[in-house]
């Protein structure tokens, strides 16, 4: 039985890690199968200056702060009955470490820091993790921090190698007020904002359509 040759290719979501220092991509994990469901949640940035409430009561600072949650589920198991070699000895702990490793700094940088305290640097720079994107097809490619990582790991090989596990990410979007301007994070959350403006507009009713739908006069209030 051979599938259709034009039914459509599943595009998979996935999570890229952006090296902080060269902007340039590290890595990316792709998502072995999609989430079934992603949630979402917005959290308005009311503006609250001093002086006339009233005056201040439309006025927002900046894009609202938007977290997701999402599980991801890892398994081997097609892997290890084609005895690929990796799952056969690893299991499951590459992938596992590839989104682990999102919320560690290099290990470079943290000898070079403990290193220069243990001989008196009195200046340590903070350690840095890399720049995480959540893509999830073509219109939503987002700078992320990851706020929560929780892993069940399901079942295990003859050797407590994991082989079955499902992750649970909690992630917060960053904005242009979290970012530097010029910074690839910055521009893409840009790029999203005026693409959320246009779908908007392709959305909206005009006034006659709003009045006959709503029986209200709206040019009218």
């Amino acid at each position: 039985m051979t599938s259709f040759p034009r039914a459509p290719r599943l595009v998979k979501g996935a999570i890229v890690a952006v090296d902080p220092k060269t902007n340039r991509v590290d890595r990316s994990i792709a998502f072995q199968y999609n989430p079934e469901t992603l949630s979402r949640s917005l959290q308005i940035q009311v503006a609250e200056g001093e002086g006339n409430a009233r005056a201040e009561a439309l006025r927002i600072k900046g894009a609202p702060i938007e977290t997701f949650r999402l599980d991801i589920e890892i398994d081997a198991s097609d892997r290890l009955e084609q005895a690929e070699q990796t799952a056969v000895s690893l299991g499951i702990y590459p992938q596992l470490a590839a989104l682990e490793s999102l919320v560690y700094p290099d290990i470079n940088d943290v000898i070079k820091n403990m290193s220069g305290a243990a001989n008196g640097e009195l200046e340590i720079v903070p350690l840095e993790a890399p720049m995480t994107l959540l893509v999830w097809g073509k219109r939503r490619v987002l700078p992320v921090r990851i706020t929560d990582l929780s892993v069940a790991e399901e079942a295990y090989d003859v050797n407590l190698n994991p082989i079955r596990a499902k992750i649970t990410l909690g992630l917060r979007v960053l904005t242009y007020d979290d970012l530097p301007w010029k910074q690839r994070g910055s521009t893409l959350f840009v790029t999203h904002h005026r693409e959320k403006q246009t779908l908007a507009r392709q959305s909206s009713l005009s006034t006659a359509e709003a009045t006959k739908v709503t029986q209200v006069n709206i040019a009218g209030l």
